[in-house]
């Protein structure tokens, strides 16, 4: 897959910075539950995400199971 550059003013942070979530969504499907990123990011409604080399960055919020306790 072929990266464009950013075009946004200011240019959105790259992938391997750590605010890259801060990224313009170009795509978004909330019924499928994940938003695309300019830098080509996937972050997905549980607070993961896919990087563009395909690292897999895990969900940053806890989870909680149906008696309401967080995991």
């Amino acid at each position: 897959m072929t990266v464009e550059p950013c075009w946004h003013k200011p240019p959105c942070p790259p992938a391997a910075a750590p605010d890259r979530d801060a990224a313009v969504p170009i795509a978004h499907h909330p019924e499928q539950g994940w938003s695309l990123l300019c830098n080509q990011v996937l972050i997905f409604d549980d607070t993961g995400e896919l990087l563009p080399d395909g690292t897999v960055i895990a969900p940053s919020r806890p989870l909680v199971t149906s008696a309401g306790s967080a995991v």
